[in-house]
């Protein structure tokens, strides 16, 4: 499953950045694989997402999240 796929309120782990032209910005912000992200909503016509992680929220347009592929984690881990 991609981040662009993830709907609001699941908790997901990143588990690779594709390769793309953002890859090392993605990156820079933390975007790495084992962080926890948790998808908080999206606009009224679905683009951007906005995400909670490390210690900020994010606003990403989709077909960035495509490249990023994440796994569901429990809330509770």
């Amino acid at each position: 499953m991609t981040l662009k796929d993830t709907k609001p309120g699941m908790i997901v782990r990143i588990d690779s950045v594709g390769e793309s032209e953002l890859k090392q910005r993605l990156m820079t912000m933390g975007l790495i694989p084992g962080t926890r992200v948790e998808v908080l909503n999206s606009a009224p016509l679905g683009d951007p997402i906005a995400l909670r992680l490390r210690s900020y929220n994010l606003a990403m347009r989709r077909d960035d999240a495509a490249q990023i592929e994440v796994s569901e984690v429990s809330k509770e881990a």
